[in-house]
């Protein structure tokens, strides 16, 4: 069943045009990207870059025991097989930067022991499953440079173990979910270049491990939580054009490791804090051409 399912693949993406083909009379563990553990089950499929053209076959989701599965810079088309979501051993999706379309398969929550999901720079539509909020182990989510629509699910809350969060460049709008706060490990949070409205939810203000925060291009409005200067680790600080107003909390001026802070493009009174001014050695820093308080 796996060698037909391999078959499948080879079959529906043009596998004569591959830049490496495989034999068929050979057997699997010899042919390029496969990896067979001691029972020759199928473990790993690593074909990225390899020139596959066509659409990703439903027999994919009979590699039971398959771990990884990297298809990514190809220029596969066409959707993504809700059967995927029946490989209950992965750990490993990545299908970036190929021209896969419609939605994301709710099904893929299924994948209980999932860490990596990358669907970065595809043509993906729709909302985002809420579904993927039960992906316990997933660690990295990148589902950037899409068409993804709607609003962001709360459910992605629940994803305890996540440590980078990657939605820019999608037309995602609503509120950016308070539940985000309780993503303890996060070191990552990227929303940038959506239509999001409303306020920067206080609650991120917990993330005590993130490192960058960047929601830039988006139509948040309301104050700057003064709350975001608890993030001790924050490096990164991007809130460019958008629609925040009200003065620049002083409390910003505790985040010792900041080396990125962007406030342009908004519509943000006052001055500047002169608690931020041993900010301005910082590698990139845009405060909106407001002036430093005198005290």
């Amino acid at each position: 069943m796996e060698r037909e399912a391999l078959i499948a693949l080879y079959y529906s993406a043009n596998g004569e045009e591959w830049n490496n083909p495989w034999q068929s009379g050979a057997p699997m563990d010899e042919w390029h990207g496969v990896t067979v553990d001691s029972w020759g089950r199928v473990v790993e499929l690593q074909l990225s870059g390899n020139n596959l053209r066509g659409y990703l076959p439903p027999e994919l989701g009979n590699l039971s025991y398959l771990k990884v599965l990297n298809l990514a810079a190809n220029q596969l088309s066409g959707e993504i097989p809700e059967e995927l979501g029946n490989l209950s051993h992965l750990k490993v999706l990545n299908l970036a930067f190929n021209q896969l379309r419609g939605e994301i398969p709710a099904e893929l929550g299924n994948l209980a022991n999932l860490e990596v999901l990358f669907l970065r720079g595809d043509y993906l539509s729709g909302e985002i499953p809420a579904e993927l909020g039960n992906l316990a182990n997933l660690e990295r989510l990148d589902i950037s440079d899409n068409q993804l629509s709607g609003k962001i699910p709360t459910e992605l809350g629940n994803l305890a173990n996540l440590e980078v969060l990657f939605l820019p460049f999608n037309q995602l709008s609503g509120e950016i979910p308070a539940e985000l706060g309780n993503l303890a490990n996060l070191v990552g949070l990227f929303l940038a270049g959506n239509q999001l409205s409303g306020e920067i939810p206080a609650e991120l203000g917990n993330l005590a491990n993130l490192e960058g925060l960047y929601l830039s291009d988006n139509q948040l409005s309301g104050e700057i939580p003064a709350e975001l200067s608890s993030i001790a680790n924050l490096g990164g600080l991007d809130l460019g054009s958008n629609q925040l107003s009200g003065e620049i909390p002083a409390e910003l001026g505790n985040l010792a490791n900041l080396e990125v802070l962007r406030l342009d493009g908004n519509q943000l009174s006052g001055c500047v804090p002169r608690s931020l001014e041993n900010q301005l050695s910082m590698s990139f820093s845009d405060l909106g051409g407001l002036p430093f308080c005198f005290e």
